[in-house]
């Protein structure tokens, strides 16, 4: 659910906030005062395109900003999840700004994202139906997705089922064509993986290795020099005529004798203190380093061959060692899977046939619960449709021959939405049969039907009203305010039928200050709202009796 929408600078709004509650809010007021413009502000939230067009006149850029609550829906938890967007306190917060030089900045609970990933995140958020535009309603392609949402408890079982198996088919299948195209490229292949998972397997790599060895190759080679630097350590130090701990101590018991004498004395004592015993650990740990300083020209030698191998293989698998053995997991797993299907293509198209019988008894179980399903669809969206005065329209989920049985991802059907929408017309697709009024009624009885099973938090109605009057609008309004109880409802109408079932009422104006042209949105209070339903039945001038009428809309309305 939308819950709060800024807008700065996007066409003729400057700057607004709106704060958004749950069921119906309706949207009226003149032709141009930008109603459009806000709803547009929320689709480019959803993820539609944006541009340097919609900037406000003067202005570097636009900024939008929606809090949404969170759908509770867990394909849509999971989006977020791969997203790495953070989602734990049940809200999603949008920000966008598209900037005259051309940036699009988009960010979801702070994180950064392309226009691409917001629509797909746009999609479980808000449903936009405009006059020409009905999004997943008018492509034919979602058209089964819609069907398997209002069949969801028979549907998914056998559909998950089906998805198992399918995914075995493909990879089956595209295992035995590559191995089919070219036996050749094949034969090499697995040669040549079985050459490189020997080598590495034999190196027998571990991590840090390299820099193990290259330390320790280092210390050997530099063995002289590390010998004749401790040497010199002890010999100062703890040998010679005048060793120099020696003469610290001397120093030190010196200072100690005046220390009492002066805390400078005392401060003094104590550095002479810990430089000795900081010089007596020196002298301990040179001395210990000499006791185990050892040369071994064959350790030396063995060192250098297994840094030789090591280089050689990652000058062929990869840059570091880690990387050579994230590559030998890569082709080993490759491998395995080449080998179980390199003895015999007849032991792959017997598998292959037995995942394929699988898959079409399968695929014919769900299309027969889907037809079962689209036979019920067809009649509830039939009587929406007589309470839409369409009563002589004919509604269809058309399933699409298949006689080849070819398999889909989503099962064997292919599926459109087909419409009759007066007796004597041939049937046809959905999406070129209906339209204008036709249309809008067609898809407001769907929608009725679909709102509960959707799953989309959001739906705004832009003018789908458009073309209709009298007990058309009457009973449009009432299957506005249906879907409202499954789902928030954002509606901009110039049917006053339709503005009065609403719960909370926006009036949009614009104004004019300084040669620059502004939209306010007032929130209308019963009796505002009863002026206002007025005026969008008689028009500017208000009447005692257009007053009269929208009281008792209202009424009706709430009642």
């Amino acid at each position: 659910m939308l819950q709060e929408l800024t807008i700065d600078n996007l066409a003729i709004i400057e700057h607004l906030t709106l704060d958004f509650s749950d069921q119906m809010t309706v949207l009226t007021g003149e032709t141009g005062a930008g109603k459009s413009i806000i709803i547009d502000a929320v689709g480019l939230l959803a993820g539609n395109r944006g541009s340097q067009e919609f900037i406000r006149h003067g202005e570097e850029k636009l900024h939008l900003q929606g809090q949404f609550t969170l759908p509770n829906d867990q394909r849509f938890f999971a989006l977020l999840d791969d997203l790495g967007i953070e989602r734990d306190d049940g809200t999603l917060i949008i920000s966008r700004e598209i900037h005259r030089n051309g940036r699009n900045v988009i960010r979801v609970n702070g994180a950064l994202i392309n226009t691409a990933t917001l629509r797909r995140i746009g999609a479980h958020l808000v449903d936009i139906q405009g006059q020409n535009d009905h999004q997943q309603l008018m492509q034919p392609e979602n058209h089964l997705h819609m069907l398997d949402q209002f069949a969801a408890d028979q549907v998914k079982p056998l559909l998950s089922k089906y998805q198992e198996a399918y995914q075995r088919y493909a990879k089956l299948k595209a295992t035995l064509s590559r191995k089919q195209a070219d036996s050749q490229q094949w034969a090499q292949r697995l040669d040549m993986l079985r050459y490189q998972v020997k080598e590495i397997s034999a190196a027998d790599l571990h991590a840090n290795e390299e820099d193990e060895l290259t330390s320790e190759r280092d210390r050997l080679e530099h063995f002289q020099q590390i010998n004749n630097a401790l040497q010199l350590v002890v010999g100062v130090l703890n040998e010679g005529e005048a060793p120099v701990l020696d003469q610290v101590a001397q120093a030190m018991n010196e200072v100690q004798e005046i220390a009492p004498f002066d805390s400078a004395y005392d401060e003094l004592s104590k550095s002479l203190g810990d430089a000795y015993y900081s010089l007596q650990d020196a002298a301990n740990a040179a001395s210990r380093q000499l006791d185990m300083l050892e040369f071994d020209d064959g350790r030396l030698e063995q060192i250098n061959e297994r840094l030789t191998i090591i280089g050689d293989l990652e000058r062929k698998y990869g840059d570091t060692v880690e990387d050579v053995l994230a590559y030998y997991e890569k082709i080993h797993k490759e491998l395995s899977t080449m080998e179980q299907t390199a003895d015999s293509d007849d032991e792959l198209k017997q598998q292959l046939a037995a995942v394929t019988g699988e898959l079409q008894k399968i695929g014919s179980e769900l299309s027969q619960v889907r037809q079962k399903a689209a036979h019920q669809l067809n009649g509830q969206v039939h009587q929406q449709l007589k309470e839409l005065y369409m009563d002589k329209a004919v509604f269809e989920v058309k399933f699409h021959q298949n006689e080849s049985m070819t398999f889909y991802p989503d099962g064997i059907d292919n599926v459109e939405f087909y419409i009759q929408t007066n007796p004597g017309e041939s049937m046809g697709p959905l999406v070129k049969i209906a339209s204008g009024g036709e249309l809008s009624r067609v898809m407001l009885a769907l929608k009725t039907i679909f709102a509960q099973h959707e799953g989309v938090t959001s739906i705004i109605f832009d003018e789908v009203d458009t073309g209709v009057s009298g007990r058309v609008a009457q009973a449009i309004a009432d299957k506005i305010k249906l879907i409202a109880q499954h789902s928030q409802v954002l509606c901009i109408t110039h049917l006053p039928q339709v503005a009065a079932v609403a719960q909370h009422h926006f009036l949009i104006q614009k104004t004019v200050q300084n040669n620059r042209t502004t939209t306010h949105v007032t929130i209308l209070h019963p009796e505002e709202r009863i002026n206002e339903l007025a005026r969008m039945i008689s028009g500017e001038e208000i009447t005692k009796l257009s007053r009269e009428h929208a009281k008792e809309l209202l009424q009706m309305a709430h009642s």
